[in-house]
């Protein structure tokens, strides 16, 4: 789960906080950033299991009227949602459960299951759900799908409260969706309780990525800001945002230490990264200056790469 994008955010959030804290222990820090990376597996884990708590809250919702069907010999509620056969799965998941425990993870907020159940029900999403006369798994994934991405994804009550659990987890939430929402869509019946979450780490190269990328830009800072003070006489590179001085560090560490990683595709990453965390004029700075450094240390032979003019 844990991949390129959330990785180099990651290293961003890290080195700004580096170079501001006054006792810089690269050490310390690297631990840092390796337990920031598996807090943002957790909220994967935990928004996962935030289905399973909705669910279970529509179940006991069902059972008071049940009971007042019963009372009043009325007709009996529909199941369909409480008993939506992906959730179901997805409760009975042994990987989810397994990790749930190990990390010690639960959903013991009534009030909020009780609010966004009620947002749920309120919802066209749903209504149409219960209405519709399909009645199949894929209909029920495609249904958390569809409520994930319009109820859940953006949602002020669930957002305060995950900045309450982790300090990490409020700029995660935004990266962090679009992987539940890639694991609804690849749940498949036939799995049942067995079918795979996302891992950590898709490979150990990644995590060893993430230590190179953060170690070269700490060990070669002043060479890397040699290189911008010297690339930057078309810029006054003073005014420039301290975070886009470090947001180019990276950058410059990515080319100049993953060969296989193009230069057009370091220098756009970065670009956009500069977008969340600096300011408006950030990114065509950062994408001219990247650029003039690029084509100098290619030429100096500082760097084996080549920029492809058609990215």
């Amino acid at each position: 789960m844990i991949n390129r994008e959330l990785i180099r955010i990651k290293v961003v959030q890290l080195t700004y906080a580096y170079y501001q804290n006054g006792n810089k222990n690269i050490e310390t820090a690297e631990k840092e950033l390796l337990f920031s990376l598996s807090k943002a597996y957790d909220l994967y884990i935990y928004l996962l299991a935030l289905i399973v708590g909705i669910t279970r809250e529509s179940r006991r919702f069902l059972e008071v009227a049940q009971s007042k069907a019963k009372r009043e010999g009325t007709e009996m509620p529909s199941q369909k949602f409480a008993y939506n056969r992906f959730a179901m799965q997805l409760e009975e998941n042994k990987m989810l459960n397994d990790l749930l425990e190990a990390k010690k993870l639960n959903w013991d907020e009534p009030e909020l299951m009780k609010k966004l159940f009620s947002q749920i029900a309120e919802s066209q999403i749903y209504k149409d759900y219960m209405e519709s006369d399909n009645d199949d798994y894929a209909s029920d994934r495609e249904l958390w799908r569809k409520l994930y991405r319009t109820l859940i994804q953006d949602n002020a009550d669930l957002d305060a409260l995950l900045e309450e659990k982790s300090l990490y987890w409020n700029d995660d939430k935004e990266v962090v969706d679009t992987f539940v929402l890639k694991t609804i869509k690849r749940f498949e019946e036939k799995n049942q309780s067995r079918q795979e979450l996302l891992p950590e780490y898709s490979n150990e190269e990644d995590k060893e990525y993430a230590r190179k990328l953060f170690r070269a830009t700490i060990m070669n800072a002043d060479e890397y800001q040699h290189f911008m003070s010297e690339a930057s006489r078309n810029w006054d590179f003073s005014r420039l945002a301290y975070m886009d001085i470090v947001i180019m560090q990276i950058a410059i560490a990515e080319m100049m230490t993953f060969p296989s990683i193009p230069i057009t595709v370091s220098i756009n990453e970065y670009v956009e990264i500069s977008k969340l965390y600096s300011t408006p004029r950030s990114g065509g700075y950062i994408n001219g200056m990247l650029d003039t450094i690029a084509r100098h240390l290619i030429q100096t032979g500082k760097l084996l790469k080549h920029i492809d003019e058609k990215e």
